[in-house]
């Protein structure tokens, strides 16, 4: 996609408010307690947001200061301060992690390389044969225990014969990094990435003096019908590198955007394409691959050829993605074992596309005369919204996870008609949005295409009594 970085930022905050709008919707519908979300474009946050409870049971409204765990975005930090270290010629991605953790040596993981654990090639055990502190049945592995696991059970498949997702490969880059820099691993990395940042809700791990400040975690919905209980926060200890950090959408934003190419404030570009390279492939059974780089999940969504991570910790589920050329960050985080975190981040990503993506011979019109159509509708079916996208209205499926895929262009044929795109479709293509409005000038309904609809508030109102009065007319006439 051909767009500036200034352009883009300019598309994506007036489409800010229909982003806050379609993740709130996203949220109710999946019962999730909060979601915190924020987006960046070059150098300017468009959306800094926090929906629905930091806690189910205080009640306590979410805000953009709670602080998430943010789990496994803590391996990108990790490896960035690694390829800092790369860079200053104190470390060797080629350099056997048993020469700066000499508790390895003679053991299964003898040889296995630092790019090695970076891009999970190593082979190494994913957390371990009893690793029930991720149901805080125990607490999080000391140093000791760490490096028994990797002793005792950390070989289980040879170096480079599958990509093989490892905490504990990551909590042993921790203790490389503790080595190299003669410093504890939160104190190394606090200096290295988070001050340098000046990340100030941003940390290595668990902050107990700021416990207040916590997004609550939540348990998920087995059956759809639990209801949800609170998960405490710990300490993650000898795994903070792995899978430790504290954090917000914003910073998170900010973060991504020390990513971007032509950013030097913490890597070269040289280290950064390195970061970026798919140093793996995730392919079985059949399924379209997915890639890994060092310390980044690489993707392709559409036109754009995105790295980030997600993280998951008792209790929160959170995603970032970032466009790396584009300029565009993009971080949901939800405080729920089962919140969509991805899939609300790759949906901010596929409605600013689409925003982005105006056909070129579409009728324009001021944004103020466009603005009176716009609105989410709701009939027995389910809900419409009817968005300004860009400069132009677009018809839009609020439920789907991927609202851009079966959207359809309007055009204004009158004062109180939109017209439907003509293309192959299921929908309605090529006919009407008939709209009748109220005396302040809003919509009081809408019928699209032949059914009627009604803004979500209203209908919501009317809908117990249109169901009886329904099945009444449905008795009578019998």
């Amino acid at each position: 996609m051909s767009t500036t970085p200034g352009r883009t930022a300019e598309v994506a905050a007036a489409l800010a408010p229909y982003l806050e709008s379609w993740l709130d919707h996203q949220r109710r519908r999946a019962r999730v307690p909060g979601v915190q979300a924020a987006v960046r474009v070059g150098d300017r946050v468009v959306l800094d947001t926090a929906l629905g409870v930091a806690d189910v049971d205080s009640g306590e409204p979410l805000t953009r200061r709670h602080l998430f765990r943010i789990a496994s975005h803590s391996k990108t930090f990790t490896a960035t301060v690694v390829l800092q270290l790369v860079e200053a010629g104190r470390l060797r991605l080629d350099d056997p992690v048993e020469v700066h953790v000499p508790g390895l040596r003679g053991s299964g993981l003898a040889g296995v390389t630092v790019r090695e654990l970076l891009g999970h090639q190593g082979g190494v055990v994913r957390d371990g044969a009893d690793n029930d502190h991720w149901q805080l049945l125990q607490p999080f592995p000391d140093v000791e225990r760490l490096t028994g696991i990797a002793v005792a059970e950390g070989a289980v498949l040879e170096r480079n014969e599958h990509f093989k997702y490892s905490n504990i490969g990551y909590s042993l880059l921790g203790l490389v990094v503790e080595a190299v820099t003669g410093t504890g691993y939160r104190e190394a990395v606090q200096a290295a990435v988070v001050d340098r940042l000046g990340l100030a809700d941003t940390a290595p791990d668990w902050v107990p003096a700021r416990a207040a400040e916590y997004a609550a975690g939540h348990t998920g919905l087995l059956d759809g019908e639990d209801a949800r209980l609170t998960v405490p926060h710990v300490d993650t200890g000898a795994m903070a590198a792995a899978t430790g950090f504290t954090s917000t959408a914003r910073d998170l934003t900010t973060f991504g955007a020390a990513h971007f190419t032509g950013d030097g404030t913490l890597l070269g570009d040289g280290a950064k394409r390195l970061m970026r390279r798919p140093e793996s492939e995730i392919r079985a059974h059949g399924n379209d691959p997915r890639y890994y780089g060092l310390g980044l999940d690489v993707r392709t969504i559409g036109e754009r050829r995105l790295v980030g991570h997600s993280g998951g910790y008792p209790g929160h589920v959170t995603r970032t993605w970032i466009d790396p050329d584009g300029q565009v960050v993009v971080s949901v985080l939800t405080n729920a074992v089962d919140g969509p975190a991805d899939a609300l981040a790759r949906g901010v990503l596929a409605l600013l596309d689409l925003a982005l993506a105006a056909p070129a011979d579409a009728p324009r019109h001021p944004a103020e005369e466009l603005r009176r159509y716009t609105g989410r509708f709701a009939n027995l079916w389910g809900v419409t919204d009817v968005a300004l996208l860009g400069d132009r209205l677009v018809l839009l499926h609020p439920d789907a996870p991927a609202p851009a895929e079966e959207h359809a262009e309007l055009t204004v044929e009158g004062p109180d008609t939109l017209r439907l795109e003509t293309v192959a479709g299921f929908g309605s293509p090529g006919e009407t949005l008939e709209y009748r409005w109220a005396d302040d000038g809003t919509a009081a309904s809408v019928r699209i295409g032949g059914i009627s609809a009604w803004p979500l508030e209203v209908f919501r109102t009317r809908r117990a009594a249109q169901v009886a009065g329904a099945a009444e007319a449905v008795r009578v006439a019998r």
